[in-house]
């Protein structure tokens, strides 16, 4: 493997699909249209979107002693991303229950096994810290605990290496510490509404949330805003929007770890910064037109097609 540019640190699961036409009531009980197993996690959907765009990427997170373990390493290994930072834990893997809606909606449903199974004091692998040393970011999500996201910060800052930070598998508050550290933070609106206590039902509201969390030391914040498209903010310049395309939606699920991985390897090619947001935009279109998480994930000649087709 080429030395990565790169570095995925979080979390795998195996993710199962229940196909169903409503949410059910409290106490009611409903048929499922089908169901599938696959493998996700906002780590790994991250390091596999990377990976298949072309970009070297090495993924190191946490998987149990259990049968499903072998399968959710292979699955990631075939995107092309390097897993050998994967280590074992004791106990399951990680798992989501996704119940999939008509229209592409999803509920999520998280036990997160191996995925929070770290020493209080966290030291990480040596290999861990060379793929860092030699990658051009750090991309980190919330479905593992906040104290590692915490150190890989603090060695990412050493290594002088960027940490793009996606908000999203935790309803934990972010510490002041963590986004100081933090080059590039990825909500979408609800969770920019949940870490600012702001509405963000519209552009200048989410705009006022953005310039309130930037307040805490963050550089670039990257609001997903779901069919609205995306918001790029700097803290000094202006925002830049982007539109979502008219795609049929089939699965939302993996689609903003798709767009922030997206946007990751913009900003490792050193694209500008509008094309790095059309770039992620674009492989976030092409995500949820396929059903599962890690399966969407679009490679670079795909992504280059559809920017081709629309015009750019």
């Amino acid at each position: 493997m080429p030395a990565p540019a790169l570095v995925v640190l979080g979390s795998i699961n195996v993710d199962r699909f229940l196909t169903i036409a409503a949410l059910p009531r409290p106490g009611e009980t409903i048929t499922g249209r089908s169901a599938a197993v696959r493998t996700g996690g906002k780590g790994a959907n991250q390091a596999g979107a990377a990976a298949r765009l072309g970009c070297p990427t090495s993924f190191h997170g946490r998987v149990g002693d259990d049968a499903s373990a072998a399968q959710v390493i292979a699955d990631l290994a075939a995107t092309g991303c390097s897993v050998a930072g994967l280590l074992t834990a004791p106990g399951p893997t990680g798992e989501a229950l996704i119940l999939l809606q008509p229209g592409g909606e999803n509920s999520i449903i998280l036990a997160p096994g191996a995925n929070h199974v770290w020493p209080e004091h966290v030291e990480f692998s040596q290999e861990f810290l060379r793929d860092l040393g030699r990658s051009s970011g750090l991309l980190l999500q919330c479905e593992i605990p906040q104290r590692v996201n915490l150190a890989a910060v603090a060695a990412a800052r050493a290594a002088g290496v960027p940490v793009i930070l996606d908000a999203g598998g935790s309803a934990e508050p972010l510490s002041d510490e963590l986004l100081a550290g933090v080059a590039v933070l990825s909500p979408n609106e609800s969770e920019l509404a949940r870490l600012t206590g702001l509405p963000t039902t519209t552009d200048a509201e989410v705009l006022e949330a953005v310039r309130t969390i930037q307040t805490r030391g963050v550089d670039l914040v990257l609001v997903k805003l779901g069919a609205r498209g995306a918001l790029a903010v700097p803290r000094h310049g202006r925002p830049t929007h982007q539109p979502a395309f008219a795609v049929p939606v089939v699965d939302t699920t993996g689609a903003g770890d798709c767009f922030t991985a997206a946007f990751a390897v913009g900003m490792s090619d050193g694209l500008a910064p509008a094309s790095r947001l059309r770039f992620a935009a674009a492989a976030a279109a092409l995500c949820v037109q396929t059903a599962g998480a890690l399966p969407s994930m679009p490679d670079r000649g795909m992504v280059q097609d559809f920017l081709g087709k629309t015009g750019d």
